[in-house]
C-alpha cells in the first residue's frame, strides 16, 4: 500500500465518521432516546456524536499529511495547508481543505459552547452542513490516485461517498419535516388550550 492509497482510505473513513456524526446529531436534535426506542439499549448518543466528530477531525487532519511521505505525490507542507497551488487537482484539494477548516471550526466552537450560549452555538453548529458538502464534493471529484483521471461515478469509493451523501440528505429532509410537524402540533395544542381560537 502506497502513501497515496493510505491517504485515500483515511479520507473515506473520515467521510464515514462525518456522516455518522451528522446522523447522530440529527437524532439528538429530535430528542431520540435509544433506551426507550430502538435498539432499547442504554447508551449515550451524545458521546457517539462527540467522538465521531473528533475522529472525523483527526482523520481529515491525517488524510493530507500522509501525502508528505509519498515519493510520487509531490505535496509539500504549503500544499497541505493552502492547496491552491497543490501539484494535482488544486480546486478539488482546496474544497477538501475548506471542509477540514469548517470541521475544525465546528469542533472548536462545540468545545466552548457555554461561552457562546446555546442559541448562538447552535447557529454556528450548522456550519457542519457546509463542511459535509465540501467533504462530499472533494471526495467525489478527486482522483484517489492523484492522476487527474475522469470521475468514475460507479467506483466503489465514489458509491460509498454517494451513499453517505444520500443518507445525510434524506435524514436532513426527514428532520425538517419532523420539526415542521412538531411545530404544527404544538400550535394546534395551544389553540385547543385557548378554546379553539
Amino acid at each position: 500500500m502506497t502513501a497515496i492509497d493510505l491517504s485515500s482510505d483515511i479520507g473515506l473513513v473520515a467521510v464515514g465518521c462525518l456522516t455518522a456524526n451528522l446522523l447522530f446529531g440529527l437524532l439528538l436534535s429530535v430528542g431520540y432516546n435509544p433506551a426507550r426506542q430502538w435498539p432499547r439499549r442504554p447508551f449515550k448518543l451524545f458521546t457517539f456524536h462527540n467522538w465521531t466528530g473528533y475522529t472525523a477531525l483527526a482523520l481529515s487532519t491525517l488524510h493530507p499529511i500522509v501525502l508528505l511521505f509519498s515519493a510520487t505525490a509531490g505535496f509539500g507542507v504549503r500544499d497541505i495547508a493552502i492547496p491552491l497551488w497543490s501539484p494535482t487537482q488544486p480546486v478539488e484539494n482546496t474544497i477538501g481543505a475548506v471542509g477540514f477548516y469548517l470541521v475544525a471550526f465546528v469542533v472548536l466552537t462545540s468545545l466552548f459552547r457555554t461561552v457562546f450560549g446555546h442559541r448562538n452555538w447552535k447557529r454556528l453548529h450548522y456550519t457542519v452542513y457546509a463542511a459535509a458538502t465540501a467533504f462530499f464534493i472533494h471526495s467525489l471529484l478527486t482522483d484517489p490516485l492523484l492522476k487527474n483521471r475522469p470521475v468514475d461515478w460507479l467506483d466503489a469509493e465514489k458509491v460509498f461517498v454517494e451513499g453517505c451523501m444520500l443518507a445525510v440528505a434524506a435524514a436532513t429532509v426527514w428532520r425538517i419535516r419532523y420539526g415542521r410537524q412538531r411545530s404544527a402540533d404544538r400550535l394546534a395544542r395551544q389553540r385547543l388550550a385557548l378554546g379553539g381560537v
